[in-house]
């Protein structure tokens, strides 16, 4: 797995995963304790396992932390808070636009009857 693919999703989910994982593989390495090479690779692989996972939930919260952080400087009319004075960039984006919702997207069995209809 790449770090890219580790990192997209919620990290604090998958580090929980790969916890668990070396959880499992630390009972696995106790289970085989009287046989010292596979004790010691299912040890290593635990620690692996166990540090990757601790990494992730540090990074999940750095990274909400930096959101909140990110959020703060944002002022409230750009966002369209409660306390806002005058028009909010959501409600001139909406106004702008003719505050019309997207059109409902055709499926594809309605296209289908379309096609054998001509």
């Amino acid at each position: 797995m790449t770090p890219k693919q580790l990192l997209t999703g919620d990290p604090r989910r998958t580090s929980l995963v790969y916890i668990a994982i070396g959880g499992v593989s630390l009972v696995k390495a106790v289970a085989l304790r009287n046989d010292s090479t596979r004790f010691r690779r299912e040890l290593r692989d635990a620690a692996i396992f166990i540090g990757v996972g601790l990494v992730l939930r540090r990074y999940a919260a750095m990274r909400d932390q930096r959101r909140e952080e990110l959020e703060s400087m944002v002022p409230d009319w750009i966002l369209g808070g409660d306390t806002a004075d005058g028009p909010t960039v959501p409600s001139v984006v909406q106004a702008f636009f003719g505050g019309q919702d997207e059109p409902a997207r055709e499926s594809v069995t309605d296209r289908a009857r379309t096609v054998v209809r001509r």
